[in-house]
Order: structure tokens, then sequence, then C-alpha cells
């Protein structure tokens, strides 16, 4: 079958070729692909800036439908239009996966990063991390179920808004529409800011009822905020997001830069900011994402932008780059 992948180790190398469609173990299934999201981690992969493991297909945002069950999968699988949890396989004995957090078992194993992943026709996951969603959801719209998640361990596990917060949101991306949306699900009265090149996410921001700013165009209200969540990995989007905060107030780190950066380091000291982070998700993350939607406390069709073919990647993964929309998914159909 065809699939996007990345063939080697560097920056590129990516393409779209023939792939093997790989054997389902016991507990695991096979889901036919009817969506996957392109993350800002597949673009990180593409520039060599994320560990990985090629030869493998890429893409680990998926909605797909339960095609094939592995020995010892419960029957009623069969059939199912579902979302799925990322990790193809952890240790489960180290403390983190003990402690409930398998995103931090150093043996942890993802679709889309170290085995064949959802850019494909097919994909083989774990029968264990399979949701399902409501059926008025489109299959473009539920793969957004995945970084949604990412959201909901940022933000809610424990969390970090409470009722009245002033939140800023730094990087008006899927991700940080995303945080925005967590954020006023919790209380919060939110802000998104994103830099002048963002002017069709910030509409989208708008459009969705949150106040918007650019950087460099907007004042910033320095140290007017309860909470800032930095979503854009840049090295001047932390630096606002640092100063935004109140002297004893939270910046919550969710974007990645891919490599070192400079920010204004002794504002943490100088304010006594509660830093805190998150990488990927948990189950508990997961449940929690799929409540949000099935209470229509978050809005994921607005941010589709464009669903195209697997041919078609390269000009997802450009657009996805250069930000013209929100979210590029692609389908293998």
């Amino acid at each position: 079958m065809l699939g996007v992948a990345k063939l080697a180790a560097g920056v590129g190398h990516i393409d779209l070729v023939e792939r093997a469609e790989a054997a389902i173990p016991p507990g695991y299934v096979r889901l036919e692909v009817r969506a996957a999201g392109i993350c800002g981690t597949d673009l990180h992969i593409e520039a060599g800036e994320w560990r990985c493991v090629p030869p493998m297909t890429m893409g680990h945002e998926v909605c797909g439908t339960v095609a094939e069950l592995g020995e010892g999968v419960d029957g009623a699988w069969r059939g199912e239009r579902v979302v799925s949890e990322t990790y193809y396989a952890t240790c489960g004995v180290c403390d983190p996966c003990r402690d409930g957090q398998p995103n931090l078992c150093v043996d942890r194993q993802s679709i889309g990063t170290h085995v064949d992943g959802a850019f494909a026709p097919t994909v083989v996951v774990p029968a264990h991390g399979l949701h399902r969603l409501p059926g008025d959801l489109s299959d473009a719209a539920a793969s957004m179920t995945e970084p949604l998640a990412c959201c909901c361990q940022a933000l809610l596990d424990p969390p970090q808004v409470n009722p009245g917060d002033r939140v800023l949101v730094v990087g008006p991306g899927a991700i940080g529409l995303l945080a925005a949306q967590v954020a006023r699900a919790s209380g919060g009265r939110v802000e998104v800011r994103g830099a002048p090149s963002d002017g069709a996410r910030l509409a989208m921001a708008d459009r969705l009822g949150f106040l918007t700013s650019i950087a460099g165009a907007d004042r910033l209200d320095e140290a007017g905020y309860d909470v800032a969540v930095d979503c854009s990995g840049a090295a001047a989007g932390i630096a606002d997001a640092m100063r935004a905060v109140r002297r004893a107030g939270t910046l919550v780190q969710i974007g990645l830069a891919g490599k070192d950066v400079t920010v204004p380091y002794d504002l943490l000291c100088l304010k006594e900011l509660r830093v805190t982070t998150s990488l990927a998700t948990t189950p508990a993350a997961w449940r929690r994402a799929t409540r949000l939607i099935a209470d229509g406390a978050v809005a994921l069709e607005p941010l589709v932008s464009e669903v195209v073919a697997l041919r078609d990647f390269r000009h997802a993964f450009d657009a996805s780059r250069a930000g013209e929309g929100v979210k590029f998914v692609l389908d293998p159909r």
C-alpha cells in the first residue's frame, strides 16, 4: 500500500512510497484510515528536528474504522468508527508506566515516529487505546481528538486555569486554538495572540469568540494575565508569554521549539512564576477530551482547513508550515 514515509534521518527524506501492511499482534486491531491530521511534530520530523526511527510511515492523529481484530480483541469493536491513542507499545513496568504516565516511558513506541503510522490506508494500533466518538462529528474533525487530548494533558491534569482567570494563549495554530477552548471551558477569559503572518488563524480565533492580538502591532498587557500558555514553540512567543504572566502566575509551555532557544530566563525567578509543561497524552487526558467533544464544549469542525489525498501530501505539508490554515488532513480514500 502507498504511505507517506520518513525514509532516512535528517532534513527531508519524505515521500509517498509503497509500504508493507503490518501484521496484527494479539490485542491489536487494524484500522482503515478515514482521516489523519498533519501535526507540528510531523513538520519537525520532516525538518530532522524530532527523533524517529526511519523508515516508517508518518502520522498519528487518526480517525478510522476497525477492519480486523487481533487475537483476544472484543468482537464488538469490529466495524466501529474510532480514534486511537498514539502509543503502539510501552514497557508497562517502569515507574512512569506504573504511575499512569505512559507518555514518559523511556521505551515508549508511538505510531508515526517509531512504528508505521496513519498516513496510509491502514494502521495497526492497540485495542485498549480506542475511543468511540459522536456520529455527527466528521472524520477530519474527529482526527483532532489527539491534539485536543494533548491540550487536556497540559491544562486539566492538574487544572491550570481557574474560573475567572485571565488567560493568554500564544500561537494560534491548531494546538493554540484547542488550548484556548479548553481554557475557556475551564472558566478562563481567553485572549489568543499571534504573529503578523497568522492572519487566517487569528481570524478563526475571532470567529470562535476569542479576543485576539498581534505581536509587534498590539501592545502586550505585561503582567496582566493569571495564566499564559505558549503554543508557538518560538523564542519570541515564549518570551511574550513570560512577560504576560503576573507575579506568582502560571506559565504553561506546550509548544516545542525543536532546538535550543533564548528566552528572558530571569523573569521566572523575578516573578516567582510557576512553570508547568506536558508531553503528549495519558489515558486520562483522552477521557477528558472525548467528554469535552460529547458535551459540545469545543468546536473541532471549524478548524479543518482542507482535506487532501495522500498524493497531495506536499501541498498539505507546505500549507501547514506556512500557516495558511489551521488543520490540514490527509484522507487515504
